[in-house]
């Protein structure tokens, strides 16, 4: 009896976080570190935004190994979510080609300047040259910029290229970490070497004092510092008049590094949420209608089961809800199907369990064996039940992740979801709520009350 209530007390007291968690005016969570916001995030067919079809900017016949596409969609998820677009979904789609969606953003050109730069950093041996910031130059790292190609450079005489090309000290391929710092009210972007870096800027700024070591990004100048004592420590800082907006921007960029591979931009376009709203209006009507024709035929048919049913299905409601805004998952329409399906699985397990549990009532077993033996008996239709939906939700998550279908991973991912959540609603919820109910009913008519 003590394990009875103590049940009953931790189902209420979860239902009663996920219900604060749901409420649509929640302040949201922070915990040391972790933070969430806790609304709802909708996807791009349901909110709207932007989405960019990226390809690789190589030759057609050039082959692109998976490895480099699937660094540069992690690279681009990086940078994107930098910028505070932390809704943002890439995904792969054939051999050369990313496709971005950007759920709410209608402002396109940060986004796009942010998803095409490489983020190359250079350390420039400009000995006593200074050269304004912005300035595109040539280096001998082996990347030139725009309106500069190798071709040009290998055409240069040995004079010129003495003139025109300056040395590399160092790349930002040995930067460790990077941040934006704040002293006294100037920003600037501090870094830290890696182990062979820090050795290799130890010695040339031992041996450089006094002249000039330049920040250079992507061949184009950011600013001109001099080194005023050697730097052997492997920490260093990035200083040219920014704002917190242009120095987070510069870090996010050096941060997650060069792309792998250089992509371009094939089309970019607005996504109008109107014909999502209108498809969420309709399927949230469908989904009441269906709720309010299901709550009937199972109060009606199983009775006291059948209404413990209906408190499971709305508990599995909420939670599933709240893990959305935990993880947090971004809803699409497809997604909403994923969950409404779920939803339907979780009802044949309470169904499944209530049919045997009819059937042992029938046979003459006492109330509390009955409902023992109805989670116990029927268990192993629930499990292989579930277990091969969970299968096909793997098989279409892989599918939806191989070829850049975001929607259909979006199905899957929801159903998998649910189908644990409903699960562990028919385990736990209904078979405690089922108990406690048959401990007052157990003298009870049966008929009246379960619908034998």
């Amino acid at each position: 009896m003590n394990q009875r209530y103590l049940n009953i007390i931790l189902i209420v007291l979860l239902v009663a976080v996920v219900v604060w968690i749901d409420l649509p005016s929640n302040p949201g969570i922070k915990i040391g570190e972790f933070s969430r916001t806790l609304d709802t995030s909708l996807g791009l067919d349901l909110r709207g935004g932007m989405q960019v079809l990226l390809e690789a900017d190589l030759p057609a016949d050039t082959a692109i190994a998976a490895e480099d596409l699937e660094t540069a969609k992690q690279i681009l998820e990086n940078r994107t979510n930098g910028l505070g677009v932390s809704e943002v979904m890439f995904q792969i789609a054939g051999d050369r080609r990313i496709v971005g969606e950007f759920p709410g953003i209608t402002n396109t050109d940060e986004v796009i300047a942010t998803l095409k730069e490489t983020g190359q950093l250079e350390f420039v041996d400009f000995g006593d040259t200074i050269l304004p910031p912005g300035t595109e130059i040539l280096t001998d790292s082996g990347t030139t910029t725009t309106g500069v190609s190798a071709a040009d450079t290998s055409a240069m005489t040995e004079e010129e290229l003495l003139s025109n090309v300056w040395h590399t000290v160092l790349t930002g391929d040995q930067i460790e970490t990077v941040n934006v710092d704040l002293q006294n009210g100037v920003y600037s972007v501090v870094f830290k070497l890696k182990t062979d870096g820090a050795k290799t800027f130890a010695n040339y700024t031992t041996a450089n004092v006094g002249k000039i070591l330049a920040i250079v990004l992507d061949k184009r100048i950011v600013s001109t510092p001099s080194i005023n004592t050697p730097i052997t420590e492997g920490n260093g800082s990035i200083s040219g008049n920014f704002t917190y907006e242009t120095a987070n921007t510069l870090a996010i960029q050096l941060r997650y590094g060069s792309l792998p591979i250089p992509l371009k931009v094939v089309e970019s376009r607005i996504v109008g949420p109107t014909l999502g709203q209108e498809s969420l209006q309709k399927s949230i009507l469908a989904a009441i209608l269906g709720l309010i024709i299901v709550t009937l035929f199972m109060t009606i048919y199983y009775r006291v089961p059948g209404a413990i049913a209906m408190l499971s299905i709305a508990s599995y409601a909420a939670i599933t809800l709240a893990l959305f805004k935990l993880i947090p998952v971004t809803l699409t329409l497809p997604g909403i199907a994923g969950l409404l399906l779920s939803t339907g699985g979780g009802l044949d397990a309470n169904i499944l369990m209530f049919e045997r549990l009819k059937e042992e009532l029938r046979s003459g077993r006492k109330l509390k064996d009955a409902v023992y033996l109805s989670w116990t008996r029927a268990w192993p239709s629930i499990r292989d039940s579930n277990f091969a939906t969970l299968i096909t939700s793997g098989i279409l998550f892989w599918f939806g992740s191989a070829y850049g279908a975001s929607l259909v991973k979006g199905f899957a991912l929801t159903l998998a979801i649910g189908v644990f959540v409903s699960l562990f609603c028919a385990s736990v919820i209904t078979r405690a709520l089922l108990d406690l109910f048959s401990n007052f009913l157990k003298n009870a008519d049966q008929k009246k009350w379960f619908g034998i």
